[in-house]
């Protein structure tokens, strides 16, 4: 990746200063990980192991659940943590930049996927093995792996000719697109309203779309039996809890102008560490299926 800019290496200013709330952050992180990979391990390993991998909403979940393995942010921050100058080449930190939103791009066209699964479960029920056949499964699959690549694309056109003439520090623990902004040569107005539409519009976008699949959801179960509306609630309860927890952090970010405030950090770790860590708590606690299959396994 060729580098025509006046910044080789960028400076991350992290979470803290203090040492010892670092430390702290490092101890905390680091249980959090563990939680996400022995989770979401978990999930996959019972999902494979059973019948559920028959089913497309687990079919989905597993996909989901592979992302978390490959995320660029929580290893670098971990690092980070412990490190007297947390520096990043400038390679590197377009690297994680890149794969960071292509994964959560696929992450918010997967969740879409699981949303219209749940809507055809309840609200087109006796077409349900028809519309929702493997053979479709795999397409909208293929389609998310599509999306989070337009996605990364835009993002890459957007920052890989961007002039970078420093200072090379960022006020973050990973390499984000409005904190790049900050390091640009010219004027960034028009480059951050291209942002907000490739990112937080999108992110909106698909929201509005997932709550109003629900909303059709409520509308249809209300006059089911009080057995068939418990189920119901049931099965969409968890995946209701995951988007809620995911989308509101990504549009606290990324919906509004490019400018960077002093909580982006904080709101960041929701959607980069928090939310991973629960998606395995929720499906796994949540879920009747879920947890019938994690005691099998």
């Amino acid at each position: 990746m060729e580098n025509r800019n006046n910044v080789t290496v960028i400076i991350l200013l992290g979470l803290s200063q203090n040492k010892n709330i670092e430390i702290l952050c490092f101890v905390l992180f680091l249980f959090c990980y563990i939680v996400i990979w022995m989770g979401n391990l978990l999930i996959m390993i019972s999902i494979m192991c059973s019948l559920l991998i028959d089913q497309p909403m687990y079919f989905f979940l597993n996909y989901l659940s592979n992302l978390c393995y490959i995320s660029p942010v929580m290893p670098e921050l971990m690092t980070d943590l412990l490190a007297e100058r947390k520096t990043i080449s400038y390679n590197n930190c377009m690297t994680q930049l890149f794969i960071h939103h292509f994964l959560r791009g696929i992450k918010i066209f997967i969740l879409t996927g699981m949303a219209y699964d749940c809507y055809t479960t309840i609200c087109k029920c006796i077409h349900y093995t028809i519309i929702m056949s493997r053979q479709k499964c795999n397409a909208i699959i293929i389609t998310c792996c599509t999306g989070g690549l337009i996605h990364f694309a835009s993002q890459f056109i957007l920052t890989i000719f961007l002039l970078l003439c420093g200072p090379n520090e960022i006020d973050h623990y990973f390499c984000d697109v409005y904190a790049l902004l900050k390091l640009a040569c010219t004027d960034t107005h028009e480059i951050g309203l291209l942002v907000v539409f490739n990112s937080g519009l999108i992110a909106l976008v698909t929201f509005v779309i997932l709550r109003a699949s629900y909303f059709l959801i409520l509308h249809t179960i209300r006059d089911y039996p009080a057995e068939n509306h418990t189920k119901a609630l049931s099965t969409c309860s968890s995946h209701i809890t995951v988007v809620d927890l995911f989308f509101v952090t990504v549009l606290f970010i990324y919906i509004r102008p490019a400018e960077t405030f002093l909580e982006d950090k904080s709101v960041a770790l929701f959607y980069t560490i928090i939310a991973p860590m629960f998606n395995s708590m929720i499906y796994t606690l949540r879920n009747l299926e879920m947890r019938n299959a994690v005691r099998k396994v």
